[in-house]
């Protein structure tokens, strides 16, 4: 074996199967950038910033980090605004409660979802009435589509037919 194989061999080896970040486990045999994408609430460009600020190479294997890269890592995903992430890619800006800019990550998002619509479903505002009713709330067109069970031109054709069944005989 030469010196070369020796030292992929070692970097190899020194790859961690399994990396948790965030409550998630990740692999550790993907890039750090690729692998944050696997995270709830963190897309491609989210990642790449994520990355930025915690001053990290984005093609190394998220792997071969050390413990003190990982805590930098998970320190930024905890707060990433507080970071050199800009506002604009916070996933909620202007928190109802805070008021502050805030990125939510896993299952914060569905709980912070779900408070949101019964917020609106208490104070009775119209989005909060189109959730209760099963509606589409942002303006989409119902007269013809987003219809549930059986549609009305197929029943008036059955009842049609069996009212002319009835006359023939």
């Amino acid at each position: 074996m030469s010196g070369e194989e020796k030292e992929e061999k070692n970097e190899d080896e020194s790859i961690k199967g399994i990396v948790r970040l965030a409550g998630r486990d990740l692999s550790g045999a993907r890039r750090v950038q690729a692998a944050l994408t696997n995270l709830k609430g963190i897309g491609p460009s989210m990642a790449r910033a994520i990355v930025h600020a915690a001053e990290l190479d984005s093609t190394r294997k998220i792997g071969s980090l050390d413990e003190d890269e990982i805590s930098d890592l998970s320190e930024v995903l905890k707060n990433p605004i507080d970071y050199e992430v800009p506002n604009w890619m916070a996933n909620r800006r202007k928190d109802y409660e805070t008021g502050e800019d805030l990125h939510l990550l896993g299952g914060d998002i569905e709980m912070a979802e779900r408070e949101d619509i019964s917020r609106e479903k208490d104070i009775q505002s119209r989005r909060g009435i189109r959730h209760q009713r099963g509606l589409p709330v942002r303006g989409q067109r119902t007269r013809s589509t987003g219809r549930k069970g059986m549609t009305v031109g197929v029943e008036r054709e059955k009842l049609k037919e069996k009212s002319e069944e009835t006359e023939e005989s």
